[in-house]
């Protein structure tokens, strides 16, 4: 039976999805109907892609942190550091991690099953994390740190990329605020399981307690990493586990949403996309303002450090590491769901950096354990504006996907530079204060409001010439891909220069 029939003698309700055949469109659907079958694949993404995301990404940053947890545990003793190597250690990783991102999601964009490619680089920065607890010397640690990063490049803005795949504009933020989230309760649970195998697993098989960690986790890892290639989704077109009339309207919704088909022409090459990225103004700003934003946040990878200059053991220091962790969840996912709703960037971003502001001044004031400890739960919140940087990125550079992708990976990349100088802001010699790493920091937050600032108002800028850039459309080379976003939604070119006056950025 059509859909046109079913319409006829009313067979179906909201609670039934309806399976057009390949030559049916969604317009022929009840507005009623339309928002069911929407709603109902919406959820099933909910349900399978977001748990997935976010559990990958706690395990991602609790195999990359972990190296900060075992330092309080003997590792530098073990292996016979120096605190300058140290420090290498830990900013060795981005030396991989920053450039190869942005390959990784040219990659991303010109493959077929993201979910492999995924699930494997999961499965590599697991194996390379296990074998961490087998180091000697600072040769061998140097060696997995190092190749750590390539797989870990491929993740946060591959994962980000895909989403926008899925996504609307105002679906997007709140969903990477919860993808976010995987970050921000590993370094919640993060400490509490640290604590728990520091506490317990130390001379186990005549093992240190800090190879014990890396084993452990390692090995958790590398198998969520097999059942990740099930799991996640591939693109609207050809993810297996949705039907046609799925992945139809997977397609359907997100040309509707920027009056354009979320697709690359077939003669647009990955390196196209590198091109289109770099030649954006607002690439090049976004990269900076990450840069900046990473440094003024780079006390994360010192967190547990910074805890213990509270002056507790080591339990009592990873227990206490995890609150204010748990509280930058809350404010992230209620700050982009506001997000979403109002339509707005800036202010949910730029506010929680001036939070973060407030907490280093508290920590410049005093060293009471009160207030340094309440500086910590401000400090943290700054995650919840740098969850949705990558979203900005997403709605300001939409199309073609080829140059969403790379926009998205050289953001994230340069941005991490931010974390390795962060790596040498935080020196031990400057501690337990760390004013000096501070004020750095807080400089570096000041550059990005700036920077995020002068976003908006190229945003507001862009948008006041929208109706100029709609009339060129009618006659320039864009019209063939309104042509085949309309083709794609069974509309005619009238009816998509409509629908695409809709389209704002948002700021």
């Amino acid at each position: 039976m059509s859909i046109q029939e079913e319409k006829k003698s009313d067979s179906f309700t909201e609670n039934v999805v309806p399976v057009p055949d390949d030559g049916d469109d969604f317009r022929l659907l009840s507005a009623d109907a339309r928002k069911a079958a929407e709603r109902a694949l919406v959820r099933k993404l909910d349900c399978r892609l977001m748990p997935t995301a976010v559990v990958i990404y706690l395990l991602n940053y609790i195999d990359r942190v972990a190296i900060t947890a075992a330092r309080l545990q003997g590792l530098e003793q073990d292996l016979g550091l120096t605190t300058v190597q140290y420090e290498t250690i830990l900013a060795i990783l981005y030396v991989t991690y920053c450039p190869a991102q942005i390959p990784s999601n040219m990659i991303l964009s010109w493959i077929s099953r993201p979910s492999i490619y995924i699930g494997a680089c999961v499965i590599g920065w697991g194996l390379t994390s296990a074998l961490t607890g087998v180091t000697t010397n600072y040769s061998g640690i140097m060696a997995c740190r190092v190749f750590i990063g390539l797989p870990e490049a491929a993740f946060y803005p591959g994962v980000m990329y895909l989403l926008s795949r899925w996504y609307t504009r105002k679906e997007l933020a709140v969903r990477s605020a919860w993808f976010y989230c995987g970050l921000l309760i590993s370094n919640a649970f993060g400490s509490l399981i640290a604590a728990g195998i520091l506490g317990k697993m130390q001379g186990v098989l005549g093992l240190s307690a800090w190879r014990w960690l890396f084993y452990i986790e390692g090995a958790i890892t590398m198998s969520f990493g097999f059942l990740t290639m099930w799991l996640l989704p591939d693109f609207p077109h050809n993810t297996r586990w949705l039907n046609a009339a799925e992945r139809r309207l997977g397609q359907v919704r997100l040309a509707e949403d920027a009056g354009e088909a979320d697709k690359d022409s077939d003669d647009l090459t990955i390196y196209d996309g590198l091109w289109m990225a770099l030649k954006d103004p607002k690439t090049i700003i976004f990269m900076f303002m990450g840069c900046s934003q990473l440094l003024g946040l780079s006390y994360i990878n010192f967190f547990p450090t910074l805890t213990a200059t509270l002056g507790y053991d080591n339990t009592i220091t990873f227990l206490m590491a995890a609150p204010p962790w748990i509280f930058a969840s809350a404010c992230c996912v209620l700050n982009a769901w506001h997000a979403d709703k109002s339509g707005e960037r800036f202010f949910h971003i730029t506010s929680w950096w001036w939070v973060v502001i407030l907490g280093y001044i508290v920590s410049l004031s005093t060293m009471a354990t009160g207030g340094r400890y309440f500086s910590l739960f401000l400090m943290t919140t700054g995650y919840c504006g740098f969850a949705l940087t990558l979203t900005w990125v997403s709605n300001a550079i939409p199309r073609p996907p080829a140059k969403r992708a790379v926009a998205m990976g050289l953001v994230n990349g340069f941005g991490n530079l931010g974390n390795m100088m962060g790596s040498y802001v935080w020196n031990a010699s400057w501690g337990p204060q760390y004013h000096q790493s501070m004020i750095i920091a807080l400089c570096s937050l000041v550059l990005s409001t700036i920077l995020s600032l002068l976003m908006r108002w190229i945003l507001i800028k862009e948008n006041k010439n929208m109706d100029m850039e709609e009339k060129k459309l009618m006659e320039g080379p864009g019209r063939a891909r309104i042509e085949e976003a309309a083709k794609l939604e069974g509309i005619t070119f009238e009816e998509a220069m409509t629908r695409r006056k809709g389209f704002r950025y948002l700021y």
